[in-house]
């Protein structure tokens, strides 16, 4: 269940999503032991031992694979997670009522890492696997590692198919209510809460399994490459990236550029644990932006980004920095499909002054 509307997206069948885990840790006990004495009378001492140090499981290559792929998910669920909260006002049309986590069984992944969710320590039930920061799930105390038990007083499914029959039931209950009744199993025992239903971005937000530094938006989803995100030195770098998408996405620049079924096309094959990379070479059938729909993102991707709490300050530096590293020459990066470059750090530059001088004197921060 995804982290924004708790539905699934196009793709589904031949891709499932990551979230975060809590891994089981082995200890080992140890106990302080007596030396017996050496003559009649003599007292025993006490000899202190050393706590051997926790023996960490033994992952399988899947397990580890898994774990890998569920860090990145989860940084970027996190660094996402203030820019779709913050930022209803500006998402325009795209804003809407959200439950503000992410639930998944060990079904939620392709069969070959099922056995390894399974031994993360999913199930056949949904868990809460992520909460959104900021959100009414956050605010009354949801936790990772919730079981769901009933949603409105009607059971949650289990199984193979509980993600898809949980959206079908939540659907038609987060239009014209404030808060969702949600009972979890926590620790063997049951807790019910009301959830205040959240106003936010209804992006979904991807991961993309390749290690090409590129970035897409197909007019719901962002997708940020597992390359692009090591490439960022930080969560203000990242949440740059993730706007600029964001932005995109608000501003209907795909379906302006007439790339949706495109791009659509190309998320759905990265989110693919074994992407086809045969359709990675070039710039897999994507338009450039123009400069000024290019420099129009920018500037909304830069208020976004101040108004979640990142810093601005830098993204100037940030994006020239992408442009020498991965010029408009290397197709299968980010600047091929935005080579405005000189234009587009114009625009940056002035928005970041005109944002700086607004939280300089506390006005709004809006463009």
């Amino acid at each position: 269940m995804r982290l924004t509307n708790l539905t699934r997206g196009a793709g589904w069948q031949g891709a499932k999503r990551y979230a975060a885990l809590t891994l089981p840790v082995l200890f080992l006990a140890a106990c302080a032991t007596q030396e017996p004495g050496t003559g009649a009378g003599t007292a025993p001492r006490t000899v202190p031992t050393v706590s051997p140090k926790p023996v960490a499981p033994t992952l399988s290559p899947q397990q580890t694979e898994l774990k890998s792929l569920i860090g990145l998910q989860d940084r970027l669920y996190d660094v996402a997670a203030p820019l779709l909260v913050n930022n209803a006002v500006l998402c325009r049309n795209n804003a809407r009522n959200l439950l503000g986590f992410t639930a998944k069984t060990k079904y939620s992944y392709t069969p070959e890492f099922v056995d390894a969710a399974a031994a993360l320590g999913l199930s056949d039930q949904l868990q809460v696997t992520g909460v959104l920061a900021g959100s009414g799930a956050a605010k009354v105390g949801l936790q990772r590692g919730d079981r769901l038990v009933t949603i409105q007083d009607k059971p949650v499914p289990t199984g193979a198919d509980a993600e898809r029959q949980t959206a079908l039931l939540l659907g038609p209950l987060v239009n014209g209510r404030n808060s969702i009744k949600l009972t979890v199993a926590r620790k063997g025992s049951n807790q019910t809460m009301n959830i205040p239903l959240t106003r936010a971005c209804a992006f979904g937000i991807e991961l993309g399994n390749t290690e090409n530094v590129i970035s897409y938006a197909d007019g719901r989803r962002v997708l940020i490459s597992s390359g692009m995100m090591k490439f960022t030195k930080n969560d203000d770098e990242l949440a740059l990236v993730i706007a600029k998408e964001m932005a995109h996405n608000t501003l209907t620049h795909p379906a302006r550029q007439r790339s949706t079924a495109t791009l659509t096309g190309v998320i759905d094959n990265l989110i693919r644990l074994r992407p086809d990379t045969a359709a990675l070479n070039g710039m897999a059938g994507v338009k450039p932006y123009p400069q000024q729909m290019d420099a129009a993102a920018d500037k909304l991707a830069l208020y976004m980004v101040a108004r979640a709490g990142y810093k601005v300050d830098d993204a100037a530096a940030f994006w020239q920095r992408l442009a020498t590293s991965y010029p408009a020459s290397a197709l299968n990066g980010y600047t091929a499909i935005h080579p405005g470059t000189d234009y587009r750090l114009s625009a940056i530059q002035k928005a970041v002054s005109d944002i700086q001088a607004k939280q300089a004197t506390n006005a709004a921060v809006l463009p």
